[in-house]
Order: structure tokens, then sequence, then C-alpha cells
């Protein structure tokens, strides 16, 4: 069968399931005893299991299936849920996340997990965790699990018995096949061939039809009913190719009958439990049917809408067919205004309205909730507070919040820092924080929501807050700022410099912090997308990064101004108002051009000058000015004229023009010429 024609679809839906592992998981950690979880996280890795067999991905298949197994004996109370055992799914999910990427990145899913894989079997075999009692059926005979021995019914147990009466030995005999063997029914068959010879086989776990169809890992157990020496038994199987180690037990029938009355006592027991966990079950399911109807009533509300999967490339081939309909309204929109002909000024303004509608539609498909980005970060601080010996609760809020693919690719690695930032430098150790009359446990809030054209995310901790005195030290043995300079600065802005390349508070280098490279990143990748990074903190209590960023990248509102004969995109986005001011306003201030605006002192950057704009040299009596902003930072573009508004398609310079000062892209007017968009990030100092 081909199965290349499925590979997308097997490697979107593993990543749904292994996310809904890993949230069921840390779901399952705060409440252990919830079987409903566990029944969920098995329903997921089940799935995984045989959509990878399908697929071919054995090694996916193969750990699913152990991780698989763990979890059906939790969920038969079997096993119970240990900090140590969730240590040990996690890192199977992990292994399982890294394989689906490597497919997905045209690689073949293979990982070295064998380590990962004879963890779990100890767990599944009880070796690393308690075991509970086990559910047995009256007729059946049982005992503990590390033993393992074979269960009989009342048929065999008769047999063995007869068997003993005619001198005959009852051996328990265990089989253990090497981990790479390819043929293990093979195997299995010249065993069993090999065993018939010397007596009868009277029980194999698994069945024969699972060891048949190869459904076991590399052991497998038989009861044997033979008259020949145990030494002479295991001599023989040793000699079956593959086999790696053989156990022959004898069995008397004293034992079987200890057994058995165990079983039956074990079986009462059960009984007992199972009667009383009813009861139980009964009082939560009121509960329970409660919630079913509440989610019916949803599914109910919702069950005419359809999704359906598209790739991503296809979004993004739709985008740039609509950005070239939109320079081509523009044009339309210019020819009607110099024609000035009825017909089609009334043909262009119902194409405009319609790409307007078309517009919204095409960047709301390509909108993404910042959960996809935000999934991760759960498991990533339950594992980074258990390295640093601190307690953290992480809270979510607004993960349905909305932002363009583009910006979502990028934003995932400075929250990262942000967040290990928070867990590190904030939060302080269970000690310190009872010393100082908090909480042992410390919070860590993920905030994300709309307001205007931009998304705020957000992440605040009730942590230490920010040392003013050990961030200036550090500030000034770095040089980033002098001695007079510092003690001028506000908190608010002493805070920033946390985000100054190469700075560091941490009195240890480790493997969270320490070496000076993160949130120097994190401004800079910000930045790059058209956001920008504010921090509030209060030493004691905690602290606040609040970033800001557009909704989408590609289709922006500008204000399109005229220098000369250039015409030049300044984004809205950056924009406070615009002005006319008298030459006679302006004044000069250390060598610089300012200009009063309410009160507060602003500086001038004539884009001619930037730009240098070829131009006859005129003393105008007016000028024509941009107010900016950066941050609490402002600045007044000087400007020859305004056009006006218009939505325009933001393209990139390209390879060879990846550094030019003060230019971030470029689009296509109307009128077929090209208007460059200014960065105004970096003209403001």
């Amino acid at each position: 069968m081909d199965t290349n024609q499925y590979l997308e679809m097997f490697i979107e839906e593993s990543k749904e399931h292994l996310q809904a592992c890993n949230e069921h998981l840390l779901a399952l950690e705060k409440d252990p005893e919830d079987i409903a979880i566990v029944n969920e996280v098995f329903r997921s890795a089940h799935t995984l299991k045989g959509m990878s067999a399908t697929m071919g991905y054995e090694d996916i298949a193969n750990l699913t299936h152990k991780m698989e197994n763990v979890l059906d004996e939790i969920r038969n109370n079997r096993l119970h849920v240990t900090p140590d055992l969730l240590d040990v799914v996690f890192i199977a999910v992990d292994q399982l996340e890294e394989m689906v990427v490597d497919i997905a990145e045209g690689g073949d899913g293979k990982l070295d997990v064998a380590d990962t894989v004879q963890k779990l079997h100890l767990i599944e075999t009880g070796e690393t965790a308690p075991v509970a009692a086990t559910t047995v059926d009256e007729n059946v005979a049982t005992v503990t699990q590390e033993e393992n021995w074979l269960t009989y019914d009342d048929y065999e147990l008769t047999v063995i018995q007869q068997s003993f009466e005619q001198d005959y030995q009852t051996y328990e005999i265990s089989v253990k096949l090497r981990e790479d063997c390819l043929l293990k029914a093979a195997r299995v068959y010249m065993v069993f061939e090999l065993l018939e010879k010397m007596g009868d086989v009277i029980k194999s776990s698994p069945s024969v039809e699972k060891l048949e169809e190869e459904d076991f890992d590399e052991v497998f157990y038989i009861a044997l009913v033979t008259s020949e020496p145990k030494d002479d038994v295991q001599k023989k199987l040793m000699k079956v190719s593959e086999v790696t180690e053989v156990f022959v037990h004898p069995v008397t029938l004293e034992q079987l009958k200890n057994r058995q009355n165990d079983a039956l006592n074990k079986v009462e027991e059960t009984k007992q439990l199972v009667e009383t966990q009813e009861i139980v079950d009964v009082k939560k399911e009121t509960k329970q049917e409660k919630k079913e109807k509440s989610t019916a009533t949803k599914n109910s509300a919702t069950a005419g809408n359809k999704t359906i999967r598209v790739n991503i490339e296809r979004l993004d081939i739709l985008l740039n067919l609509f950005e070239e309909l939109v320079i081509d309204r523009g044009r339309l929109q210019s020819i009607s205004e110099d024609i000035h002909n009825s017909e089609l000024d009334e043909t262009v303004e119902r194409m405009s309205r319609i790409t307007g509608d078309l517009q919204n539609i095409i960047l709301n498909m390509r909108m993404v909730p910042v959960e996809t980005v935000f999934n991760r970060f759960p498991k990533m601080v339950r594992q980074l507070a258990r390295d640093l010996n601190k307690k953290v609760n992480l809270e979510v809020i607004g993960a349905e919040t909305e932002l363009d693919r583009t910006v979502i690719d990028e934003i995932g690695d400075p929250l990262v820092h942000l967040i290990r930032n928070s867990l590190d430098h904030g939060i302080e150790s269970p000690e310190i924080r009872k010393a100082n009359g908090k909480p042992e446990e410390g919070t860590v809030v993920l905030r994300a929501y709309h307001s205007g054209n931009h998304v705020f995310i957000e992440i605040e901790d009730d942590g230490a807050g920010i040392n003013r005195e050990k961030v200036l030290k550090k500030a000034i043995s770095k040089g980033i700022v002098t001695e007079e300079l510092a003690s001028t600065l506000s908190d608010k802005q002493v805070a920033e410099l946390i985000l100054s390349s190469g700075f560091s508070t941490a009195d240890v280098i480790s493997d969270v912090s320490g070496r000076g490279v993160g949130l120097d990143v994190v401004k800079t990748t910000i930045e790059s997308l058209g956001g920008k990074i504010d921090i509030t903190s209060t030493e004691g209590k905690g602290s606040l990064f609040s970033i800001q960023l557009p909704l989408t990248l590609s289709i922006i509102s500008v204000m399109l101004v005229e220098l000369g004969e250039e015409i030049y995109a300044i984004p809205l986005s950056s924009i406070i108002e615009t002005a006319i001011i008298r030459s006679s306003d302006i004044l000069n201030a250390h060598n610089q051009k300012v200009i009063d605006f309410r009160g507060k002192v602003v500086p001038l950057v004539f884009l001619e000058n930037v730009f240098e704009v070829p131009r006859e040299s005129t003393d105008d009596e007016f000028h024509s000015v941009v107010l900016v902003r950066k941050g609490d930072k402002l600045a007044g573009l000087v400007v020859d004229s305004f056009i006006g508004q218009q939505e325009v398609v933001l393209k990139s310079l390209g390879t060879y023009l990846t550094s030019v000062f003060a230019i971030s892209g470029a689009t296509i007017l109307g009128n077929g010429k090209v208007a460059l968009i200014v960065d105004c990030n970096a003209l403001i100092i």
C-alpha cells in the first residue's frame, strides 16, 4: 500500500494526539486517581500506535505500545500513578514527538529508545512501581506479578494433578528471545515443537494466538508436563536460535493448591473493593452526567460546522495571489480617478468592497490560536521547576487569541526565554518564599488578548522582582551605563537594562541561565516582527513582561508621504498623529532640531537627509511632520507632504538588500510605482 499520500495527515494527527497526551498527563499529575484521564491518554496512545504501525514507523509503534501497556496497568488498578512513573511517560512522549518531527522533516522517524522501553517494561512488570490487587475470576488461580507465574483454570489444574499421580513433572518455563529478533513467531514455533517432543504443553502466556501474531515482547511463558529432567529441558531450549535466556521452574501440587486458595481470597477482596468503588462512582456519576449534557448541548449547537485540513502552502499561495489583486485594485482606483467614468467608478467601488471582504476572510484563514505555542509550556515549566527544586503553577489565559501564522512561527522562542527567566530569576525557592510570607508555590501567568490591531502577550510572575541595585551594578561593570547616568534612571528604565546584549545577573552559570544570551534575542526578535516589549517590576512582589505584536505582517495600513519625487510609506501602527508646523517652531537642543509637542521635547528626523533624496534646496515656511512612537520615545518625521492612508502589501527587499537602514520592505502602488516602507523603530534612538 502506498502510504505517502497519507503522510501529511499522519504527521498532523500524530502531533494532535501527542499534544493531547501532554495535556492529560499534566492533569493526571494533579489528580492521580482520575481513571478517566488515564483512559484519554490511553486512547491517544492507542490511536497513535495503530497509525504509526500502518505507516510503517515501527520505532514509534513499539514505544507507544510499551507506553500503552503501562497505561493499561494503571487503568486496571494494577499500578499507581507516581511522579517517577510520569517522568518516564513524559520522556516517552518527548521521544515520540522527536520522531514525528524527524518524519515531518523528511527523516525515517528512527530513534534509539531502548532505555525508555526498558524503563517502561520495568514499570509494567512492577519492578519499579507498587502493584495493586488484581481482579480475578473465581475459577482462575493467580499470584503476584513479580514471580511471573502462569494462571490456570480448573480443567488445567485437573490435568496437572493427574500428571503428578502418574509420576510426571510439571515445569513453568520462561523463554526470552533477542530484542532484535525479526521472526519471533518462527522461534516460538521451534520452541513449541521441541517441547512437544518432550511432553505436553498445557498452557502458554501470552496465548498461542497472540504468540503466532507476534503480539508479545521478548519473553513468553509455558507450562510443560514431562518426564524429562529440568536441566535437559533447559539445555535443549537454549540450542534454539535467537533464544538468549531459559528458566525452568518445577511446580508442586501443594503450590498450585495454595495459589488457588490465595486467588479465591483475592477475588473476595476485589469484589468488596469493586462494590465500594461502585458506590463512589454513583456519587460521581451525577456530576459526570451534568458535564456530558453540557458538552452535548455545545456539540448540538455546532453540529452544522464542518472543517477540512488545508495545507498551509496553499494558503500562502492564496495570500500571494490576493496581494497581487490588492495591487491591481489600487491601479484600477488610480485609473478611475484619472478617467472620471461613472460606470468605471461604480465597478471599482464594488470591487473594492468585495476585495475588502475577501481580504478579511483570507487573513482570518491564516489566523492561528496562540494555543499552538502555549501548549508546549506547561510540560516545560513542570520539568524546569523540578530541575530548579521550585514549586511553580503555570496559569494560561486567553489561549484562544489568534495571530497570523507568520507571527506565530517566530514568537515561540522569545516566550521560552521569558518563561525560563521568570522561573530561574523571578520565582524564589520554597524556603525563601515561605520566609517572606508567600505561598511555597509560585505562580507564572501566561496571558494573551487583543487590543485594536495588536495582540498583547504577557508573562507575569509573583516572584522576587528585579533588584535595582544588582542590575545597575552589573550594567555599570559591563559598560552599558555610566555611574552618573545610573542614578538618573527610573525603575522602568533599569528593568529594561536586562534586555541589553550579554547582560545576566545570574551568580552561577547553568543550563538554564547565566551565559548572557536570551533576553537581548527576545527584544531583537520582537522588534523584527514590528512589536515591542515593556517590563514592569516591583521588587519583592514580581515582574510583568508585556509583548505587543501586530495581528498580521503581510498586508498593513500605511500613511503615504512624499519626499521630492519619491513616495514612502509609514506604518499606521507607529503613527500617533500628523501635524503642520512653522519653521519658527523648530528649536535647537544639543545640536538636534526639536519641537515642543504638547509640553514634551520631540526630536525631528528629516527623512530627505536620512534617505538622501535628491531635491532642490528650498526654505519652506511650513513643514509636514508625522509623529511616531517607539515605546515611550517620540520622534517627528519631516516630509514634504501627506498623500493619505492606504492598505498595502508588504514585500521583502530580498536577500541582497537585507541591511538597508530604516527600510523594512517595499510595496507596489496603484500607479505601478514602488514605495519603500519606513522602519520607524530604527529612526528612534
